[in-house]
């Protein structure tokens, strides 16, 4: 707990925007305290008098409150209730009932409980988004609006008008805009992020500021998915400090953020101050406080001239000006500001003038992090003392403080420009003129850049340019004594700008000290990159609806009740639930395993493979595409036929393999893996879009619409005969990798391939998900006779591995490619290109040394070797090798077999078609197993059993 520094209370009797007719208690560091709906925390705190909010991260000395929203760098607090957030900036955080909070020293700590919160996301579609409704973005809205537009305008405070929701124009447009039947406006929605081709995140605190009276079934925040015709950026300024020694003292603050307080939240930062400032809008915060209560000692301005009407004002306030003046350092006792010490024409030297509060502004940042994330360019204006964006970017226009403005009436003309920009480059039709509110407000002098105050080595320690990160003018000149001469490896170097505010108010100003210390332009030394996301969002806000048991949602097949009604232990293959085994009277997963495999093996099985990816690929190219995509031709498959295909990465190693019917000319059913189902389908529509868009093709996936059932082994003829009366499934009318249409019933379309991944005699029987539960317990029920056995993924395996058959993912791993596998016939040597093809030429793919698939046999005749275990050469003496060993390979797939009597084992081992027949060893524990290495193929080499 942070001991906090207090001064009087300082609520003022009238104004602001609060609700006065409610009070809201909270607790801070366990005190508890009352502010009122319409607050933050930060101006609640400040309202009870609590100067000191936490410590920093490094040194440990006090920190205040240095802004009124997200370009604050110290005030960070954890809320524990009514939601729980680890660091946040208090100025952010609306002050709701039942919120508890404390200070946090720069490191927040996770909750060790699960949020309960709900969280959700929305995705827009907007001909334009207008990100900030202050003057420029409620004109530009406006502007589109009036055109009949669909708009979003979205804004990260409680209520539009930006800098002045109190003026007298604001209401009147906002009920203009909430009037036309194609607008949404979203408050407390920041965008924290732009992407390419007009793709914009923006995160909604929807029920934050309701605390314990929030709905529970309004989601507490919602991530907003906006693609936008158009985007305008009327995203504001950020005032910037000047740094100066022990800056960092509670009761330093921007001149922006004392006034906003008093303006929104009637709250005086303290009861008297010094103002420290470069350019004129410090006046207007100075007037402003002073006129409220609080007593302004002095105004410090470095530029050597000021408007006369400026000093006029200030005299008849009370306020001295010193000019071309200096606040040296803040004076501290007790851990906050007591005093500054000056430097101007005319003061002694060390005049130090009483205050509690020391109000600083180095002029005005645009708020350019969408642009540049946009990927916008911006320069530094020598007029401005500002970086303002330069150039054009396709279809977003940035307008108003964002464009470098600084008055509210440039602000609203600059607003319709570029509402009026993006109808244009929309051909849209342009509304009726209508001129711009008029504003009476003086026009400002030009600033003076200045960034630090020059001072002695030993007051660079304590001149903090990032209050976040404890980063000092000394912390540069070290980076920049280190070699450093990039502003984006002094950022690295110093850790300045990577904060959770982002650099907000230390980015630039450290980008001008390194370019003082460098001796150069500011404009040559440019500025960090602004990435997103702009303000922190929280982890659960991202993922949304996406956890717990919708993170990974779960697929069922349409027999997934039967499968439960059976018995099944089920494994998750992908998203699905797939049954692995169907175990009987106690048995384990071994003794169901070798049951289901000897019964396929000397009967007939089914499997429920409904969980294959299914595509259909269709057009006048279709055949081109998959010849392009596969390794072998598909352009020569004969319609009505099958044939067993496989795809590699342009590495040449394999990606995928399944089967391909030719449905018509035009037409292919393609079969991925399970777990591949998904990537397959956008690995070709990648390959399409980018590589090959004049394809007249179109892939389409049916998977959850189609449910495939092998029937698998010697009777699997008698079974599939008996449902489908009307086939003819001899070998002399149903050849292999061959299908049929056929139909269940009077007019059930089903369509049955003979396909084998088992060796075995087998139909697969491909029917629509809705009549997939009828047609699978016929099939049960005409198997009957024949002992029929359902089984799961498990013995799948060990039928494939038995013959081979490798399982992409388990017998692969990214460095296998066909020939690795004893595919080379998959591989066309006709074609001329296919994805994966120069690969095969490089040296590197056909050298002896590569690991290759091979079986392999533990001589013991009874060990199963575990997957993953390691393969090194045989040891004659029978003790493992002092490290490093040299590894051959590893065992990629091992089971027991019911066919063979004993283990076997698939594995990935150097130079392994030149090993057939030698002995090996896997160690396994402390134990050497010695191995026999064999063909793949183990069971039924010559291939009589796929034909019954």
């Amino acid at each position: 707990m942070t001991q906090s520094y207090r001064v009087p209370a300082h609520r003022l009797p009238e104004g602001g925007r609060i609700d006065r007719d409610r009070t809201i208690e909270f607790t801070f560091d366990g005190t508890t305290y009352t502010g009122h709906p319409g607050d933050t925390l930060a101006s609640a705190l400040l309202a009870n008098g609590i100067r000191t909010i936490t410590t920093s991260v490094n040194l440990g000395r006090p920190r205040g409150i240095t802004g009124s929203w997200a370009e604050d760098a110290t005030a960070q607090v954890g809320v524990d209730a009514p939601f729980v957030e680890p660091m946040v900036p208090a100025t952010t955080v609306d002050l709701c009932p039942g919120l508890a909070a404390h200070g946090v020293p720069g490191w927040g700590k996770l909750s060790a409980d699960p949020d309960p919160a709900r969280y959700d996301s929305l995705h827009h579609h907007p001909d334009v988004l207008v990100v900030g409704a202050g003057a420029a973005g409620l004109m530009a809205a406006l502007m589109a609006a009036r055109a009949g537009c669909t708009v979003l305008l979205v804004d990260e405070r409680s209520e539009p008008g930006g800098a002045t929701p109190w003026a007298s124009w604001v209401q009147g447009a906002v009920d203009e805009f909430d009037a036309y039947p194609r607008t949404t406006r979203l408050t407390r929605t920041t965008a924290f992020g732009g992407y390419d081709d007009g793709f914009v995140l923006a995160v909604e605190r929807r029920t934050d500021h309701l605390g314990t009276d929030a709905p529970p079934h309004i989601s507490r925040q919602r991530v907003h998915r906006i693609r936008a015709r158009r985007i305008v950026i009327a995203t504001g300024a950020h005032e910037r400090p000047i740094v100066f020694a022990d800056n960092d003292l509670p009761g330093v603050m921007l001149a922006g953020a004392a006034a906003d307080y008093l303006r929104r939240y009637a709250v005086l930062a303290g009861t008297s101050s010094v103002v420290f400032t470069a350019c004129d809008s410090a006046y207007d915060a100075a007037f402003a406080l002073a006129t409220a209560g609080m007593t302004v000692r002095a105004i410090v301005d470095v530029r050597p001239v000021v408007s006369r009407d400026l000093t006029e004002r200030a005299r008849h306030l009370g306020i001295d000006v010193h000019t071309s003046g200096m606040v040296l350092r803040a004076v501290g006792e007790g851990g906050a500001v007591t005093g500054a010490e000056l430097s101007a024409p005319g003061l002694p030297a060390g005049t130090i003038v009483d205050c509690d509060t020391l109000i600083t502004s180095g002029g005005w940042n645009p708020a350019v992090h969408l642009w540049s994330q946009l990927r916008g360019a911006i320069a530094f204006d020598e007029h401005a003392g500002a970086f303002v964006p330069t150039g054009d970017l396709p279809n977003v226009e940035i307008v108003g403080a964002a464009n470098g403005l600084v008055t509210t009436g440039a602000c609203l003309t600059d607003g319709r420009r570029g509402g009026l920009a993006a109808l244009r480059s929309l051909r849209h039709t342009l509304p009726e003129y209508r001129g711009v509110p008029r504003v009476d407000e003086r026009t400002p002098a030009a600033p003076a850049v200045c960034w630090r105050v020059p001072a002695e080595a030993s007051s660079a320690t304590t001149s903090f340019v990032d209050l976040q990160r404890d980063a000092t003018v000394a912390d540069i000149a070290r980076a920049i004594g280190a070699g450093m001469r990039s502003v984006e490896h002094v950022k690295r170097y110093t850790t300045i700008g990577t904060g959770h505010d982002q650099g907000k108010t230390s980015g630039i100003v450290a980008s001008g000290i390194t370019a003082e210390l460098l001796g150069i332009g500011i404009g040559d030394a440019g500025t960090t990159t602004f990435r997103p996301p702009y303000t922190p969002v929280s982890f659960a806000a991202l993922a949304g609806r996406d956890r717990g048991a919708l993170y990974d949602p779960v697929r069922r097949t349409p027999i997934h009740d039967w499968h439960v009604e059976r018995g099944a232990v089920f494994e998750d293959v992908g998203q699905w639930k797939r049954p692995r085994y169907y175990p009987r009277g106690g048995e384990d997963m071994e003794s169901a395993v070798l049951r289901e495999c000897g019964a396929v093996r000397g009967g007939v099985g089914i499997l429920d493979g409904s969980t294959l990816g299914v595509i259909d690929v269709a057009g006048p190219d279709a055949p081109r595409l998959l010849d392009l995509l596969y390794t072998n031709m598909m352009s020569s498959l004969a319609v009505g036929k099958v044939r067993y295909g496989v795809m590699c990465g342009p590495d040449g190693m394999v990606r995928d393999d399944g089967t391909v019917l030719r449905v018509a000319d035009d037409r292919y059913t393609v079969y991925t893996t399970t777990g591949n189902a998904a990537a397959i389908l956008d690995w070709m529509e990648e390959w399409h879009q980018t590589e090959w868009p004049e394809l007249r093709v179109w892939t389409t996936s049916v998977t959850d619409q189609v449910a495939t059932f092998p029937v698998v082994g010697p009777r699997s003829r008698d079974v599939v005969g008996a449902v489908f009366a009307g086939l003819d499934v001899s070998n002399e009318a149903f050849e292999f990798m061959g299908w049929r249409d056929t139909t269940f019933g009077a007019d059930v379309p089903v369509r049955i391939a003979r396909i084998s991944f088992s060796g075995e005699l087998a139909f697969e029987v491909n029917v629509g998900a809705g009549h997939a539960p009828t047609v699978w317990r016929a099939l049960v029920e005409a198997g009957e006779p024949y002992g029929i056995t359902p089984y799961g993924t498990e013995t799948m395996h060990v039928l494939r591995a038995e013959k081979g058959y490798p399982i992409i993912g388990q017998d692969t791993d990214g460095t296998v490619s066909p020939h690795d596998l004893g595919m080379s016939w998959a591989v066309s040597k006709k074609k001329p290109d296919f994805i994966g093809k120069r690969s095969f030429a490089r040296a590197s793919n056909t050298a002896a040394d590569r690991k290759q698939l091979v079986g392999l046999l533990p001589t013991d005749g009874s060990t199963r070797l575990p997957e993953g275990s390691q393969i090194i050469d045989h040891r004659g003496d029978r003790t493992l090798p002092p490290p490093p060993v040299p590894m051959l390979g590893h065992v990629t797939s091992s089971y027991r077999s019911a066919e063979l009597g004993r283990p076997f084992a698939l594995a990935l081992v150097k130079g392994g078609q030149a090993r057939l027949g030698d002995r090996l060893d896997v160690p396994i524990g402390d134990v050497l197993c010695e191995v026999e290495v064999t063909s793949t193929v183990f069971v039924d080499p010559e291939g009589a059993r796929r034909d019954g």
